[in-house]
């Protein structure tokens, strides 16, 4: 059985992975980082090994009671008719009653169902945790790139600065605001340089290896002209709504061994008593041993415990379908914010689209100024503020849109 739920649990990865990605084909490297998280992180291993154990309970439920033995010695010699007796062996062994073994059996492996569950849940949230991380690595490096381009921008206009100066036309106040905007695009830079680096470690942690290990991260993601159709019907086979099906089995399963274990028990043995004949004994059969084969029966009179048990199985299923149908509205609702989330990063990606063109018009109004003579820095610094506010805008949306994109995968397919 563990081998078949190893292939069914490489299956589903293997699924998850390509609808992950169906976005996005130019994603190798975090399709490949994914992969790799699922081999090597801990918490999988935990839920895996969880699984394993309660896959081995099967084995220990699958047992009799033990067999029990005795030995007597008589200190005082009863006598008999045969002779007298020296000392007495018994053995003893229970058995439940018919199918009780097999309801463990049953309890044990619907627990352990569960635990698989787990583990689907767990490497599906893992790949979600990889993809919003290496989302956030890529807005960290598109944000690095455009400040490395507004400050070789802003060197440019310096330079145009230093040309007015010449001619009278300039301050050296236009210069110094126009270096000042660069030390701060310069520390911009060096602080996300540094917020790289921990989401570097927090990545490099999902995947248990070292925390310096550079990520391969794409210089671009393409923001999709069309949404893809999503199937809200598919929530319902959610596993982490399935897991709530599982454990209202588990009890169902719970209840039957309790039925099963109310009823009597019974047993067989023996006992054997050794008997020496004295001397003096004239009859036929002197000496000969006693062997008595024994029959018992364990009846629960007292069964106010099983009743308990009945009583306490029945309210923990109501307990479940309460507990699976506050996850069925948490979910629903994660996956109505996801959606609306995704469509609000579509729409400020289009909207930053237009403000970036109309402000390189501008720019581009500007640089005319300046071939005609007449140039105003404090515009030049303010078309430079807004340019970088929209190209800033814009790369967070389409990370946005990725990293909504996975919470919808992660719930619906």
């Amino acid at each position: 059985m563990e081998n078949y739920k190893n292939h069914i649990t490489h299956k589903v990865v293997l699924l998850l992975g390509s609808l992950f990605f169906v976005l996005q084909g130019n994603s190798q490297e975090l399709e490949t980082y994914i992969n790799i998280a699922l081999e090597n992180n801990p918490e999988i291993q935990k839920f895996e090994l969880q699984y394993r154990i309660a896959s081995e309970k099967v084995n220990e439920v699958n047992t009799l009671p033990n067999t029990e033995f005795s030995a007597g010695y008589f200190v005082l010699e009863p006598e008999t008719r045969t002779g007298t007796q020296r000392f007495k062996v018994s053995a003893k062994q229970m058995l439940p009653w018919f199918g009780t073994i097999t309801s463990r059996e049953n309890y044990a492996s619907s627990l352990a169902d569960t635990k698989y569950e787990d583990i689907v849940i767990a490497k599906r949230k893992l790949m979600v945790s990889v993809s919003q991380s290496y989302y956030k690595l890529y807005v960290n490096k598109g944000k690095q790139a455009i400040l490395v381009e507004n400050s070789k921008l802003l060197k440019t206009y310096e330079i145009l600065a230093l040309k007015s100066i010449e001619v009278g036309k300039a301050s050296a106040v236009d210069v110094l605001r126009l270096q000042m905007r660069q030390n701060e695009l310069e520390q911009l830079k060096l602080v996300l340089e540094q917020q790289y680096l921990a989401e570097q470690t927090a990545f490099n942690k999902l995947l248990n290896r070292e925390n310096t290990i550079k990520i391969d991260v794409v210089d671009a993601l393409i923001m999709p002209s069309e949404d893809f159709e999503i199937n809200t019907k598919n929530l319902a086979l959610h596993p982490e709504l399935l897991k709530y099906d599982k454990l209202f089995q588990s009890i169902a399963q719970s209840e039957l061994m309790n039925q099963k274990e109310s009823q009597p028990s019974f047993g067989f043995g023996f006992d054997y008593i050794n008997i020496n004949a004295g001397s003096d004994i004239t009859f036929s059969e002197k000496g000969k041993d006693i062997l008595m084969p024994t029959v018992s029966l364990s009846i629960p009179l007292f069964n106010k415990k099983y009743k308990s048990k009945t009583k306490q199985n029945e309210l923990q299923q109501q307990e479940i379908e309460a507990q699976k149908q506050e996850r069925l509205n948490t979910l629903e609702t994660l996956l109505d914010k996801a959606v609306t989330d995704r469509i609000s990063a579509s729409i400020t990606y289009k909207t930053q689209v237009k403000n970036i063109q109309q402000a390189k018009d501008a720019e581009a109004i500007l640089i005319r100024s300046y071939e005609t003579g007449t140039i105003d820095f404090n515009d030049v610094l303010d078309i430079q503020e807004l340019q970088l506010k929209f190209q800033m805008e814009q790369i967070a949306s389409i990370k946005n849109y990725y990293i909504q994109t996975t919470i919808i995968n992660y719930l619906t397919k």
